[in-house]
């Protein structure tokens, strides 16, 4: 089948935990034709949630792809994780798709993670609409949420949509574009004229949209000035313009759960959503010179680009890569070159998918996501491409785990067993972290939060029927140092044959915020050039333990001023030890110090409760950063609080607000441990060594 690719739709669902996405793709599955009955998250029939953890919780944990159909278009769709654990699904999905809905609960309006998923999607410049889900619940405020997306967001949120009543009385909207009304009765719509008793209300929202419009557009702004009336057609292309070029965000109203609302949805997505004709050519990085920037256009007859953006282990068919292909052609058989590994690739099956069934296909072409099976060395953020005309595209961003868990064995026998299924884990999930730790003999893994880690160890019990047993969760510290010191070191063995010899001079210092930096300014030939890239890997080496507790070490620059070989006992393992060793020497004198993460927390809590809630915080080492008005009786709180602080915190906030008040929190950076819990960590930490 040859594509169209300007009738294709790559879209992503996103919003805050519990808006309704998962329902509002179930919905649009159905009235597509996928399904012949709806599936709902509750009930854990949702077709989206095929996960067993997502089924029991009634919550999206990994983005499901899938295709279907609307008015002659197709559509990927991808729906992504609302809960901030899992902010490394919506990281991947928004770096491939072209478009987003957005969809924001009519009660809850603008949340924590509706902020952070906005956030995301400015980074990497989607075009979105938004959809304000749940109008017949107690308390919808169709009016209140467009004001805050303006306000929070600084969206430029146009309604494109009026309700026709709303809480138990809505019933259906008015088509601001059409100028009719759509009422909706058992999954029907049925458009007529706008209601006598709206006129008034409807005349002054089409106004503000075509004024809205008029910004954008010439011709509708001489229209409007004139007062003449705007054709449906020109106004559509202008608003589609306007959305594309992130000008305006269209809003559309309804209630997914009631069937109403849906078709409207899926008619914008296929008016006002781009395709990835529309966006043009991607911009990619020229491997030989990371500074030289490559175009790619979205095109069949290009070379082939595409990123691989997702892997899932699929009990019948093994590793899934999901890619989205960006230009050129991918027909099975082919061979692809996997720029960031520098090998090439056999593709195997080609898939197109629709969420947990399949569809064997023989090629894709440019714009599509699809699913290959069979790929051996492939792994998320890859770049593939023609080998005769590689390029590497832009990486997708994976957050530092902040958190960690003892995993133990029911029986050693599993030892092999628990390592296949941790490296499968972690081929899936970037954000996931495991090793092993030699001194305490405990495998350990490392994640984005306390249910990113729980849904981890109810996958291994489940899907790699892995008996095991978890520690409490702990806090994933770094060491630093923090004065400089220079450290000269001779590392001579002599074991009767052949010996090693190294010397190293090294000035460390310390380097906040910018990572590991290695500088060579030997002079003279002092170390052989074949040597320095050893000295550089055995100061790396050394760093992914520290010698302080035992956590990675960041935030250090190395400079190598001096040093000395032996023409016949200098080898590369020589100079690896000795600045192993130098490092070691000089990190304890170079006044080391623990870093701690510390979370982004946004809390909404009734007006009654802020006093209880900020004290809280300031308990818990809180800065409150500030606090400010979210809607009628109740206030926003932006704090930053160290990590180390927040266990059990929905528990506490519960309590001191009688169950009122929601939070969410996210990663924001490492910073210095006070001193007294520094000494408190550090015994500790020798102590469990011991």
């Amino acid at each position: 089948m040859n594509l169209n690719i300007s009738k294709l739709r790559n879209i992503g669902i996103a919003a805050h935990i519990d808006a309704g996405k998962t329902t509002c793709s179930e919905r649009i599955l159905f009235f597509t034709g996928v399904n012949r009955k709806l599936g709902e998250t509750h009930d854990g029939q949702a077709t989206m949630d095929f996960m067993k953890q997502e089924q029991e919780r009634g919550i999206t944990i990994a983005s499901a792809a899938i295709t279907t159909h609307w008015n002659d278009h197709q559509i990927n769709l991808i729906d992504t994780p609302g809960h901030v654990d899992f902010t490394v699904e919506v990281e991947r999905s928004l770096r491939v798709i072209d478009g987003m809905v957005a969809v924001f609960c009519a009660v809850g309006g603008v949340q924590p993670q509706s902020e952070t998923v906005w956030n995301q999607a400015d980074k990497y410049r989607v075009p979105r609409i938004a959809f304000v889900n749940k109008m017949d619940r107690t308390g919808a405020d169709f009016n209140e949420v467009v004001n805050q997306m303006n306000k929070y967001l600084g969206a430029n949120a146009v309604p494109i949509h009026m309700p026709i009543g709303q809480e138990d009385s809505f019933e259906g909207m008015i088509d601001l574009v059409n100028m009719n009304s759509v009422i909706f009765k058992d999954k029907e719509r049925i458009v007529g004229p706008i209601p006598e008793s709206m006129t008034a209300q409807v005349e002054e929202a089409r106004r503000n949209l075509i004024e809205h419009v008029a910004d954008f557009d010439d011709e509708i702004a001489e229209l409007y000035l004139s007062d003449e009336d705007v054709p449906v057609e020109k106004l559509k292309a202008a608003i589609r313009m306007a959305t594309i070029k992130l000008m305006m965000v269209p809003v559309l109203c309804g209630s997914a759960y009631k069937n109403k609302g849906i078709q409207l949805l899926l008619d914008a997505i296929v008016d006002y959503l781009p395709s990835p004709k529309d966006l043009g050519a991607i911009i990619a990085h020229d491997p030989d010179d990371e500074e030289k920037t490559v175009q790619r256009n979205p095109l069949d007859n290009e070379p082939f680009s595409a990123l691989a953006f997702k892997l899932i282990n699929d009990p019948y068919v093994g590793q899934q890569t999901f890619i989205r292909i960006f230009s050129g052609k991918l027909t099975s058989g082919m061979s692809v070159f996997n720029t960031n590994k520098g090998k090439t690739e056999r593709i195997g099956r080609i898939f197109r998918i629709k969420a947990k069934e399949r569809e064997e296909i023989t090629e894709a072409g440019a714009g599509e996501i699809v699913a290959l099976v069979g790929m051996k060395i492939t792994r998320t953020g890859d770049t593939l491409c023609d080998e005769g005309s590689p390029i590497l595209l832009e990486n997708i961003h994976i957050p530092p785990a902040v958190i960690e868990m003892k995993v133990n064995l029911d029986d050693k026998k599993n030892r092999g067993k628990l390592g296949e299924a941790l490296a499968k884990l972690c081929n899936e999930d970037p954000s996931f972290r495991a090793h092993y730790d030699e001194e305490t003999e405990e495998t350990i893994i490392a994640g984005m939060g306390e249910l990113h880690l729980e849904i981890i160890v109810d996958r291994l019990k489940d899907e790699f029927k892995v008996p095991v047993s978890v520690g409490a969760p702990s806090v994933s510290f770094r060491e630093t140092i923090t004065a400089p010191f220079e450290c000269n070191y001779r590392f001579v063995k002599q074991t009767g044959g052949k010996g090693q010899f190294a010397h190293t001079v090294i000035r460390f210092e310390p380097n906040p915020g910018n990572g590991f930096e290695f500088v060579d300014v030997t002079k003279g030939g002092v170390i052989p050039k074949e040597f320095i890239p050893s000295v550089q890997k055995g100061l790396q080496t050394a760093m992914q333990k520290g010698p302080f507790a035992g956590y990675p070490v960041v935030d250090v620059k190395c400079v190598l001023l001096d040093g000395g070989f032996h023409p016949v006992d200098s080898s590369d393992m020589a100079f690896q030890v000795c600045a192993q060793m130098c490092f070691k020497q000089a990190f304890m004198k170079a006044s080391p110090a623990l870093l701690e993460p510390v979370m982004k927390v946004e809390i909404n809590t009734p007006d009654d409760y802020i006093g209880n809630v900020t004290g809280d915080l300031n308990k818990r080492r809180g800065r409150i950063e500030a606090m400010r008005r979210f809607r009628k009786g109740s206030q926003k709180v932006d704090a930053f609080v160290p990590l180390m602080e927040m266990f059990g915190y929905a528990t506490a906030l519960r309590n001191v607000t009688s169950g009122r008040a929601n939070y969410s929190m996210e990663f924001d950076k490492y910073a210095p441990t006070p001193k007294d819990k520094q000494e408190e960590i550090v015994k500790e930490r020798n102590s469990e060594k011991n």
